[in-house]
């Protein structure tokens, strides 16, 4: 009698790749590796990926391009919502991991596998992104996550893998790097103490720059929050998000540090660089201060810091998702314009946006000292009336 099946949501780093040969040892499992790209990788990237599981013996490895899946399910309402988890981060892995585990999961219910499987380890926020996604996508499918259930270290898999004929090198122990179509996050040595700084070469390893770039002045135009172009160029959004992220990596922009709480409790840590979410979610929020009216923004902001909060807790099919994406919707319908931005090796800053649909060019609506649709007296009056209250609260006893 045949084993049964066990779908692998497969990456070709050191976890995944170590799942390979445990799981069909430990558990008497054949293993598909599906790999779902969402960005990241280079077509030399999926070749060796591809080598490295047929080499450690799967009977079945496939390839899915999640990137599109990404974009339009998530990443387009991180934009709409200007999410920035802890004001700096903007959810790199999460909406990914989710998109990999649906599609992992289609395919494991497509082949009718017994399992499915992830290498997340027990201490960070994936193992709980695929758990929650396997258990609402394909819930009669025997769920394993061997290093998680097993405890086992960086150091430990790497042994294994050697005696299997993998040798993985030291780096991989040491860092853990995680690169997609919405930024590169690094873990590993000095992002596991929250004061010690991480080295200009960690992210260098992740995404190398060149100093020597020269400063340029680059515009994105939006059509109803969604960016369409680039320096003038219409492309789909997976294009463009990818040129952004190339661009910003030559003058190593959207570099930075993220301490926070992670889903299981702790805090955690982690070094990212995601020029092209942090420069679109820049640039997003000026012509939205220039479209929206000012309660739009602060109510489109409250709900949107709420459902960056849930995709990051690995929640992301809660129906409530979809009323607060039903909103942003709603509020994108004249987030329409062009915006510029300056960059140079290390930083970049907007410059301006414009747009047919902008506040202050609206009739009368001037800024400044001229006014129009009203006359002094009436300031004076509106400004006595809006002090009523702080009045009467400091006469009162």
């Amino acid at each position: 009698m045949a084993n049964e099946t066990c779908v692998l949501a497969y990456s070709g780093g050191l976890d995944t790749s170590f799942c390979i040969p445990f799981i069909r040892e430990e558990y008497g499992y054949d293993i598909v590796t599906v790999m779902v790209d969402t960005g990241g990788f280079s077509a030399d990237d999926l070749q060796r990926a591809s080598e490295r599981a047929t080499k450690l013996g799967v009977k079945e490895h496939l390839v899915i391009d999640g990137r599109a899946e990404v974009f339009d399910r998530y990443a387009r309402y991180l934009i709409f919502g200007n999410v920035l988890r802890g004001g700096v981060y903007p959810l790199c892995v999460a909406a990914e991991r989710v998109v990999q585990a649906a599609m992992v999961a289609e395919y494991a219910l497509k082949i009718k596998a017994a399992a499915v499987a992830h290498g997340s380890t027990g201490a960070g926020n994936d193992q709980i992104r695929f758990d929650v996604a396997f258990g609402v996508l394909c819930p009669d499918l025997k769920q394993l996550a061997p290093v998680r259930e097993h405890a086992l270290t960086r150091k430990q898999e790497t042994e294994y893998l050697a005696k299997h004929g993998l040798e993985i090198s030291a780096k991989t122990t040491e860092y853990s790097i995680n690169a997609g179509m919405w930024g590169v996050t690094i873990g590993g040595k000095e992002t596991h103490d929250g004061a010690t700084e991480v080295p200009e070469s960690v992210f260098e390893m992740g995404v190398p720059s060149d100093p020597s770039a020269k400063p340029q002045t680059l515009s994105v135009a939006y059509n109803n929050g969604v960016p369409v172009a680039l320096n003038g160029e219409k492309l789909d959004s997976v294009t463009l998000v990818e040129n952004l992220n190339a661009l910003s990596a030559t003058y190593a922009l959207g570099r930075g540090i993220h301490l926070g709480d992670t889903i299981v409790g702790i805090k955690g840590r982690i070094a990212f660089q995601a020029g092209a979410a942090l420069m679109l979610i820049a640039a997003h929020r000026e012509l939205e201060k220039l479209v929206l009216t000012k309660w739009q923004r602060f109510w489109k902001d409250h709900v949107a810091d709420f459902y960056g909060n849930m995709i990051h807790e690995g929640q992301p099919f809660d129906p409530a998702l979809r009323d607060i994406e039903a909103m942003l919707e709603s509020s994108q319908q004249r987030v329409t314009g062009e915006v510029k931005l300056s960059i140079k090796h290390g930083g970049f800053y907007v410059t301006g946006a414009s747009s047919k649909h902008s506040l202050m060019s609206a009739a009368s609506g001037k800024y400044g000292e001229e006014f129009s649709l009203w006359d002094g007296r009436d300031a004076a009056g509106f400004s006595k009336i809006l002090s009523i209250p702080s009045k009467l609260y400091g006469s009162a006893e």
